[in-house]
């Protein structure tokens, strides 16, 4: 049965275990929150977290900080909480400086910027140090390293404690690549290998390949904002090793006969479709299309699309056509 023209673009709606704690902590019911976060695998823990740090009026309204404060006053060993209360803050202050660059943020935001990450690391030295093996507390203090410009070093110290607790955590392992990119410090052939070597170590029919095309999503879009061509994109995705390496990724993760719905695998299969519909390849576009029904993310595809939904529906027709 085909999907339907509707398109989805709600995390919720592919993994459900985040809406079960994202209402709880709409009630404040900590005891709840504590049983869907333990109900998960640790990297699904780990992404339910940082989706439902945000979920509080746009981060800005009804008090989570206080909320989560209150929690960890009465149960400083919490790691849970400390890591939900620092992605928190991080997301207010990533809220006030905004996604512009470097140079069109004002004094006035970055100070604020910084205010507000270093009250979230306060709480996660505090949460490592109290739960050293907690893979959530340092995926969420790669993210504060990379806004408060630690660098590459202090950022691979937290990834291999993440990965340290559980191998191939794929949450850490995505922020660390992000981490890799020459905006922050690192250079695309770091970026690049990171990924390839992440995904080929991780056992296939994970969602793992998501790290080479999220990796390679990024680096053509930095090729586009810079060439403002998509002419230049065309050439990029040209490279036969490039391709190749795609389609390794994706044979290895949302191609393998094992390939499991868990943690990263609506993003894995929104991105192959994006770089493959990029790439002009229909048979290998229609492969992660048909995982994803009438499910999708909004990243990468508003970087080059301005309506998503209907960008999803064009290239379902534009896929389908090489079945037909």
């Amino acid at each position: 049965m085909p999907p339907s023209t509707d398109v989805v673009l709600d995390l919720v709606a592919a993994y459900p275990h985040i809406g079960v704690l994202k209402a709880a902590l709409a009630r404040r019911d900590w005891p709840a929150c504590r049983q869907a976060i333990g109900a998960v695998p640790l990297d699904s823990r780990t992404g339910m977290i940082r989706v439902a740090s945000g979920d509080d009026e746009k981060r800005g309204g009804n008090d989570l900080e206080g909320f989560l404060r209150d929690v960890l006053r009465r149960d400083p060993d919490d790691g849970a909480a400390a890591a939900l209360l620092g992605e928190h803050l991080i997301g207010v202050g990533w809220a006030i400086r905004t996604s512009a660059a470097a140079k069109d943020v004002s004094a006035e935001q970055f100070a604020a910027f910084h205010e507000w990450l270093g009250r979230a690391e306060e709480v996660l030295i505090e949460g490592a140090a109290r739960n050293p093996r907690d893979p959530a507390v340092w995926t969420v203090r790669l993210l504060s390293a990379r806004g408060l410009s630690l660098g590459l070093a202090e950022a691979r110290r937290r990834y291999e404690r993440a990965v340290a607790a559980d191998p191939h955590h794929l949450p850490a392992q995505r922020q660390l690549m992000h981490q890799l990119a020459p905006k922050w410090g690192g250079s695309w052939e770091e970026l690049h290998t990171f990924a390839r070597d992440a995904m080929r170590a991780a056992p296939a029919g994970g969602a793992h390949g998501v790290l080479v095309a999220e990796g390679h999503a990024e680096h053509l879009l930095t090729v586009l904002r810079e060439k403002r061509d998509l002419n230049a994109v065309a050439a990029y995705l040209h490279d036969p090793a490039i391709r190749d390496e795609l389609y390794e990724a994706a044979r290895r993760s949302i191609g393998d006969p094992g390939f499991r719905r868990t943690y990263g695998w609506l993003e894995a299969a929104s991105t192959f479709a994006f770089v493959f519909r990029l790439m002009e390849d229909r048979a290998a576009t229609a492969w992660p299309l048909r995982l994803l029904g009438d499910l999708g993310t909004a990243y990468p595809w508003t970087a080059v699309f301005r309506d998503v939904p209907e960008a999803f529906r064009d290239v379902r027709v534009w896929a389908q056509e090489s079945a037909a």
